[in-house]
């Protein structure tokens, strides 16, 4: 019987964000797995007492970064960590986003601005900005030219916390064709959604978002699994993946790009997907067995 953890985020008196959890849980536990979800930053915790830790919904890591990173480092050394700690690493740090556009893939073109840098931003359309680590649209926000002083004020915010910025060209076909989430577990594509646009025109950088607006079921279409699989072909440490999210958006031309590869701790959606669950729990067991024993 394996002994597998899903790693999530302590919601204290506020009920999970996370309704896929308690039926992942079961899932695993009606397959024969000592399964449990488990807050990361438990104190408490034995992780090298699991075969499989599989980070689900730490959805506060983005402002801890410093002691997520530390927590997935030392997991990662003491048993089988999904994702691994190296591609997790990686991946905190949306400057990836430059390294894969340098591999050929379609992204969404972004520039970055750290600390100290000069306050360079577009003029003539609108754009984004947003920090290189984050999670649920947070500290990202939607300007016109005409807001440019508000924007700049986002920005030395950003830095006076040490922020990297990124800054991007809106996509307005995010306002008619939405924004496709692939979601990819143990090598294949498990299945897909579309939701609405996140970033509404004047909504402060600092309000909560809705990150998952009018989410709905969608049948990807070749172009776009081919835009996913390019991305997720280029990421360092492959084989290691068992799972991952691909957040693809309209370009100018129509044709889709990267938004974000997502392969932390992405939503499942299995509430939208429920035929799903089976492989998911499958994929799991998978990884947990060839685990099995792994300091």
């Amino acid at each position: 019987m394996p002994r597998i953890a899903l790693a999530t985020y302590d919601p204290g008196a506020a009920p999970s964000k996370d309704a896929d959890l308690p039926v992942l849980v079961q899932a695993l536990r009606d397959a024969g797995a000592r399964a449990e979800a488990r807050h990361w930053d438990d104190p408490a915790a034995d992780w090298g007492g699991y075969d499989l830790v599989v980070i689900r919904s730490t959805w506060d890591y983005s402002w801890r970064a410093a002691e997520f990173g530390a927590w997935v480092e030392r997991t990662g050394a003491l048993t089988r960590l999904a994702n691994p700690a190296s591609v997790v690493r990686w991946n905190t740090d949306k400057r990836y986003l430059g390294e894969l556009a340098a591999a050929g893939v379609p992204t969404v073109p972004t520039r970055y601005l750290a600390p100290g840098e000069p306050a360079a931003l577009p003029a003539g359309h609108e754009f984004v900005i947003k920090p290189t680590s984050g999670a649920g649209a947070r500290f990202a926000a939607r300007y016109t030219p005409a807001e440019h002083d508000t924007a700049l004020r986002q920005l030395a915010r950003m830095h006076a916390e040490g922020c990297t910025a990124m800054v991007q060209p809106y996509m307005p076909g995010i306002d008619v064709t939405g924004e496709r989430a692939m979601q990819f577990f143990g090598g294949r594509l498990l299945h897909a959604s579309r939701k609405g646009a996140v970033l509404a025109p004047g909504t402060p950088y600092d309000a909560d978002k809705v990150a998952h607006p009018g989410l709905e079921r969608w049948r990807p279409t070749d172009a776009e699994l081919a835009v996913a699989e390019k991305a997720l072909g280029a990421v360092p440490g492959t084989s290691g993946l068992l799972y991952a999210r691909v957040d693809l958006v309209d370009g100018a031309d129509g044709e889709p790009r990267l938004m974000e590869l997502e392969l932390v701790e992405p939503n499942l959606f299995l509430w939208l997907h429920p035929d799903s669950l089976p492989r998911v729990t499958e994929a799991i067991l998978t990884a947990a067995r060839e685990g099995l024993g792994t300091p």
